[in-house]
């Protein structure tokens, strides 16, 4: 998914909460008062019409199975975005960090928005992932603060102060975001998974160093069909670029993206002409151009053939977008008009349920929470079609359908 979207948003909220999290992070580190004590959230109306949730399999004793969510953290009150977090079951919370704003020059490092964040999700028993991106102006000769920086060092020095700074408070980073994209690795070396390999390497090094425990996780590459060497590679051929550069040395798991386009997580690419749907869908890409790249499953099981099962993987994002109430959507998003709420929910919870199943994901993080309310409109942000509350903040049916999934994933007293 384009960062771009949330980027924008995080420029424009960062002048008006920055301040604010400084304060309430220092508020929270100071206080001595009880969880109960800080400020309530609304209990969101339950939402109509959801889906009964999937019965869980038994959970593979192989492999450990985080669950979680992408929540927009940099905007809003942190306590009310996690006690959302909590309300629907969720025990680990995902947030993307911008590089470039906690670190504006060198080694001088502004902390306020992800300040307060982490303090509270480490009250609430939240475990944390971040995924790093956007190295600063300051790093790069040639500008810009898309890409990566001249020198991987300085990358590993901001991890090393970051992980001081909360220790214990971090569980899982992500190094990077789909950087098989131009839009996410701007460079005049081009798009280059040894480049990549290298960011990892020391990164992955300075994170170990400072707490072993904390999961690296490679950076999640784009699905996508264009292969054109410059705007984007396709991720299966980048993907096995990484692997002969090196890459299973340096992280714990294979970070995966998808965004489920309209058609379920069960559904392999060649599968998709030959669905009822493929008669009637506005879009048409996985029934009449098929490719890995439209497909949930064989996306993921794609990347486990390719890693010849060396690393689980850990799906750091993955959704389905519905515009069933809004009627519009932003230009390259109208897969969203075919689905509807219901089968939003109904396949996210499926595709969790598959990813058990299967065995072979260590993680599974949905996007997204809140960036609905959070966002620029559903005719304007791709991310709102994701979200699984609506634009007023309403629970959309995929959030209680959620809700009685991961109630039903606990273990009986």
């Amino acid at each position: 998914m384009s960062a771009s979207a949330r980027h924008g948003i995080i420029g424009l909220a960062v002048l008006l909460v920055a301040l604010e999290m400084s304060i309430l992070g220092f508020a929270i580190w100071r206080s001595s008062s009880s969880r109960g004590e800080i400020a309530s959230l609304t209990t969101p109306s339950p939402a109509p019409s959801s889906p009964n949730p999937a019965t869980p399999s038994p959970l593979p004793a192989r492999s450990p199975y985080r669950i979680g969510v992408q929540v927009h953290g940099y905007v809003g009150d942190p306590r009310d975005t996690l006690r959302v977090v909590r309300q629907v079951g969720f025990p680990w919370v995902k947030q993307q960090v911008l590089w470039s704003m906690h670190e504006p020059e060198p080694r001088r490092y502004d902390w306020g928005i992800l300040e307060g964040f982490l303090i509270v999700a480490e009250r609430d028993g939240l475990k944390v992932v971040l995924s790093l991106v956007t190295a600063p102006a300051w790093s790069r000769r040639e500008g810009g603060i898309h890409g990566p920086p001249d020198r991987p060092e300085d990358l590993a020095r901001f991890l090393q102060v970051l992980i001081r700074r909360h220790r214990g408070r971090i569980h899982a980073i992500e190094v990077w975001n789909e950087q098989n994209l131009r839009r996410e690795w701007q460079t005049s070396r081009g798009l280059r998974p040894e480049d990549y390999v290298q960011l990892l390497r020391v990164a992955y090094t300075a994170i170990k160093a400072e707490d072993p425990r904390i999961l690296v996780i490679s950076g999640a590459l784009s699905p996508t069909g264009i292969d054109d060497g410059v705007n984007a590679i396709d991720d299966f051929r980048y993907l096995k670029g990484m692997v002969d550069a090196g890459f299973l040395a340096y992280a714990d798991c294979v970070g995966v993206h998808h965004n489920g386009y309209n058609i379920g997580p069960d559904v392999r690419a060649e599968e998709a002409p030959s669905l009822p749907e493929a008669r009637t869908a506005r879009f048409r890409g996985p029934f009449d151009n098929p490719h890995h790249s439209w497909s949930f499953r064989s996306t993921l099981w794609g990347y486990w053939e390719i890693v010849s099962g060396a690393k689980p993987l850990c799906v750091t994002e993955f959704g389905w977008a519905s515009t069933e109430e809004y009627g519009v959507v932003p230009s390259g998003f109208e897969f969203a008009l075919d689905n509807s709420l219901e089968e939003q929910a109904r396949w996210i919870v499926e595709a969790y349920e598959r990813m058990r199943e299967w065995g072979f994901v260590e993680m599974a993080i949905l996007w997204n929470l809140d960036f609905a309310p959070k966002g620029f409109g559903p005719e304007k942000d791709d991310n709102v079609l994701y979200s699984i509350v609506d634009t007023r903040g309403v629970p959309r049916p995929a959030f209680s359908a959620l809700q009685a999934y991961l109630t039903a994933l606990q273990p009986s007293p």
